[in-house]
């Protein structure tokens, strides 16, 4: 086996169980404590306390990490564990516990979002290893057949179902994590759900057999939105800012530490279901008092070192406070009935052991009392109930949270009454190919509404008359002032907004942002069998890795994924460049059986993967993330990962 000085070494244990869990640990400044400076004798200076995490009289000589939760783009509607603890090592062997409770996560969820879950004051120093623990014995995964939900089980590479895993995490010289005093760093989990697992739809449940990709970044590479949720404890409203107490998910108990949120004078804050903007926001959540449960949803501010929120809700504008609710897609509706599909049902019973669980097909029933409103509405009153909108608002596509009394048993399933509830309508989000470009309107080929294909979406009812119904292969959509150019005609497109009210098309959708096909986030995923194969590229030098498109080992991965566009690399007329993009963050990761090299620079990654690719080591599988053009069949990424087999 060949080795290399950025070799991260990795090795588990006979008694370890890894998990298909590709986790990212990046470190950053966040923002910065000016500790106190006091008087001293002359004659001998004080000696510095030493921190102890359960002792406040020295948190000062305390450093602060925020630990984050994300996923990369899979195939999965729920991948439901349990996460039981997670520790950081120091290189003399001492151990910190960074997860003060263990909690319970849907990674699926996380695609487009980083969730804070725990804040830990530990030690400073340096920090060279790590141990997650995850539990699967009550695990809820399932994966989309045919357009519905399929249970699946997860297992192991010799075939067994996976229980308690305990996943180590050792990290190489160049991405140690160093803690200091009075400074704040981010530690972020990734769970690449796409890399790390091979399903198979066949039998009943699906069988997701794992392999562990393991990743450490100290600089983020994907840039997403961020949840904040935890419940009140002060509002400063001359700085802009209030603090909770951190209780992410939907955990009902526990305190996972404390997190600033600053807002801006934009900022929608929702209390109560009475809506506000920036310093009338934070008056009214000092008004709903201590304890209050928020939700805050922004970004991260590297530059001036802070999470500022977009959007805030707290009280009982939070879902699953005070109202069970539920968090879907409208598939079809009838008069004051309809379905949500990919349900995340959210119990607002505090003492119930199941906060949350998923089901695919939920019934819902509204009427005229339903409160009715959208996110990011730049026109809402303030300091007034939200009822702008009316239950027509609701129409087939929409991605909406619902407030209301859940029933749920075996024989008649999961319904939602909201008949005295609310229904928030959150930006939705499709694609599909470009049809025609016109002024104020672009026609689209559907082919998906939030990752679920169109074919599950009945639009019936959606039309002024039913000839005029939406139609998925010529779905109209308004475009406004935004433009498009000509040439987009035939390409793919990613689009977000909202559905035109029921009864009300067409056109069928409100564009807001049109992502076109030079833009589009793609991936491309390539296997060779479980033996692998030892020419997996043509060529490897400072431009690319060339594939060889007709490698006899290929398997059934081998394909390209741009937005809704599946395109078959093996049936393309030239072999694909893999090339690095020029500038922003960049990862290369190549990880063997039992260690994991991780590269910034991509000769450095070229350098390493050629001593790898010897003759007698063997490529497995290889996965890129970036973006594609078909014109020249070449694959511009930011991540790259290779996983290369050694005899055995």
């Amino acid at each position: 086996m060949n080795t290399s000085n950025n070799r991260l070494p990795g090795g588990v244990s006979n008694g370890t169980i890894w998990t298909s869990v590709a986790l990212a640990l990046v470190m950053l400044a966040l923002s910065a404590c000016g500790g106190g400076t006091g008087t001293t004798e002359l004659s001998a200076p004080p000696i510095a306390a030493a921190c102890v995490p359960s002792d406040p009289t020295t948190i000062d000589e305390c450093g602060t990490v925020i630990i984050g939760l994300t996923d990369a783009d899979g195939d999965f509607l729920s991948y439901t564990v349990d996460v039981l603890s997670l520790t950081l090592e120091k290189a003399n062997g001492v151990v910190v516990d960074v997860l003060p409770n263990a909690t319970r996560i849907d990674f699926s969820q996380y695609v487009d979002l980083t969730e804070f879950v725990s804040v830990a004051t530990i030690p400073p120093g340096v920090y060279v290893a790590g141990t997650i623990q995850l539990d699967y014995s009550n695990a809820e995964v399932f994966v989309e057949v045919d357009g519905a939900a399929r249970a699946t089980t997860v297992v192991d590479t010799d075939g067994n179902p996976m229980g308690q895993a305990s996943l180590k995490i050792v990290l190489s010289d160049r991405h140690q994590l160093a803690v200091t005093k009075a400074r704040v760093s981010l530690l972020t989990l990734d769970f690449d759900l796409d890399a790390s697992h091979t399903v198979d739809v066949v039998p009943t449940p699906a069988i997701a057999t794992a392999e562990p990709f393991i990743v450490a970044e100290l600089d983020p590479v994907d840039t997403k939105d961020i949840r904040v949720r935890g419940r009140f404890i002060e509002a400063n409203v001359d700085e802009m800012f209030y603090t909770v107490a951190l209780r992410p998910f939907y955990d009902a108990l526990g305190d996972f530490g404390r997190m600033k949120v600053n807002v801006t004078n934009s900022t929608d804050i929702e209390v109560n279901d009475v809506s506000y903007t920036g310093a009338d926001g934070l008056r009214a959540l000092e008004a709903a008092g201590q304890g209050t449960l928020t939700v805050a949803r922004g970004s991260l501010n590297v530059i001036q070192r802070e999470f500022i929120a977009d959007l805030v809700l707290a009280g009982t504008s939070v879902p699953g406070n005070g109202m069970d609710a539920v968090k879907g897609n409208v598939i079809s509706r009838l008069e004051n009935d309809f379905v949500v599909r990919g349900g995340t049902v959210i119990l607002s019973d505090a003492t119930n052991a199941v906060r949350s669980f998923f089901r695919d097909d939920i019934t819902v029933t509204v009427g005229p009392n339903t409160i009715v409103y959208k996110t990011s509405d730049s026109d809402r009153p303030m300091g007034v109930p939200i009822r702008l909108l009316n239950t027509d608002a609701i129409s087939i596509g929409q991605a909406i949270t619902v407030r209301g009394t859940v029933d749920a048993n075996d024989e008649t399933g999961v319904h939602v009454d909201a008949t005295e509830g609310a229904v928030l309508l959150h930006v939705t989000h499709l694609s599909g190919l470009v049809n025609t470009v016109m002024p104020g309107q672009v026609d689209i080929e559907l082919h998906a509404i939030d990752r679920r294909r169109a074919s599950v979406f009945d639009f019936a009812g959606t039309g002024l008359s039913p000839d005029v119904d939406a139609d998925p292969d010529n779905y109209e959509v308004s475009s406004g002032n935004l433009l498009m150019p000509a040439a987009a005609a035939g390409r793919p497109v990613v689009i977000y907004g909202f559905p035109n009210e029921f009864g009300g098309a067409p056109p069928d959708f409100e564009g807001r942002t049109f992502v076109d096909y030079a833009d589009v986030r793609s991936t491309v995923g390539v296997g060779w069998g479980t033996e692998g194969t030892t020419a997996p590229f043509l060529m490897m030098d400072e431009s690319g890795l060339l594939l060889d498109n007709q490698n006899p080992e290929i398997d059934q991965r081998h394909y390209i994924k741009q937005g809704p566009v599946l395109i078959d690399l093996t049936a393309l007329d030239s072999d694909t460049l893999i090339a690095p993009r020029e500038t922003g963050r960049k990862l290369f990761t190549i990880k063997t059986t039992d260690s994991l090299q991780l590269y910034a620079d991509f000769n450095d990654f070229v350098t390493a993967l050629t001593l790898e690719l010897d003759g007698v080591n063997a490529a497995r599988s290889m996965y890129a993330r970036g973006h594609y053009n078909g014109d020249t069949n070449v694959f511009t990424a930011y991540k790259i990962f290779v996983y290369i087999l050694e005899p055995r």
